[in-house]
């Protein structure tokens, strides 16, 4: 059994994967100070409810977009394992089918998002993950990760209007009935969720202008539900697109 960790700026996404299929699918939150004995305590916690056997699982693919979280997830792994993780990193991006031309400068999430977009569609593809940042990943059909495009995520743009502002309070991130706000709640809404569909849909046409031939617009990440009513460039929802490329690297490397 492997067991892919996603380590995000907001919340650590776990996956369970036996016989090449998810069994299991569990988040936390990110907290960039937590010990290896209290990560160990977490998942020793969460497995067993799910009847998880630890010895079942032979392999463990970590990416981390927060360093202070590696060592301790190492750390937790060999107590928890007894084996020493695959970590993804630009020392491993030589063996990927990607290719990376700043392997230093581009979170692992985001290799991770090309790994699996080029592995399950051919031709071009933009990876479009709705985290903490929103980000647009490009990847050439001949697997060249061609560049990365990086804006604030929605919650993190309310979270910074609320928190800049005396009077805008942090509202729920849902659709509003018009682009027009007839109330503060609904005129914020309308800013963030309405005008994301309007930057999101922009860079696209943009970016595919800028391709050669079809392009396929893959949307992941957490926040990625808020958006798909109202966008209208999107061809595929993988909400464990992150996930799928870790198992995709773990099956490559543990042969």
């Amino acid at each position: 059994m492997l067991l892919a960790i996603d380590i995000g700026n907001s919340n650590v996404v776990c996956g369970l994967s036996s016989n090449n299929h998810w069994t299991e699918q569990f988040r936390i939150h990110t907290v960039a100070n937590k010990t290896s004995d209290e990560y160990e305590v977490i998942y020793r916690t969460l497995l067993a409810s799910r009847n998880i056997d630890l010895k079942e699982i032979d392999r463990v693919v970590v990416s981390s977009v927060v360093p202070s979280l590696i060592l301790p997830i190492r750390e937790m792994i060999r107590k928890l394992f007894n084996q020493e993780a695959l970590v993804l990193g630009p020392e491993l991006y030589p063996r990927l089918d990607i290719g990376i031309s700043n392997p230093y400068e581009i979170g692992t999430d985001l290799v991770a998002n090309a790994v699996a977009a080029h592995n399950k569609y051919s031709g071009n593809c933009i990876v479009v993950d709705f985290g903490t940042a929103l980000t647009f990943t490009v990847i050439k059909a001949d697997g060249n990760l061609l560049g990365v495009t990086i804006a604030p995520g929605l919650k993190t743009a309310m979270a910074s209007l609320s928190q800049k502002t005396a009077q805008l309070p942090n509202v729920d991130l849902v659709v509003p009935p018009s682009c027009i706000g007839k109330n503060t709640v609904h005129a914020m809404q309308a800013g963030i969720i309405l005008g994301y569909k309007g930057l999101i849909e922009s860079l696209l046409t943009s970016m595919k202008k800028e391709m050669e031939g079809k392009t396929t617009v893959i949307v992941t990440g957490g926040l990625a539900t808020v958006m798909l009513p109202i966008l209208n460039s999107l061809d595929h929802h993988e909400p464990m697109l992150t996930l799928d490329g870790l198992k995709i690297v773990g099956n490559q490397f543990y042969k």
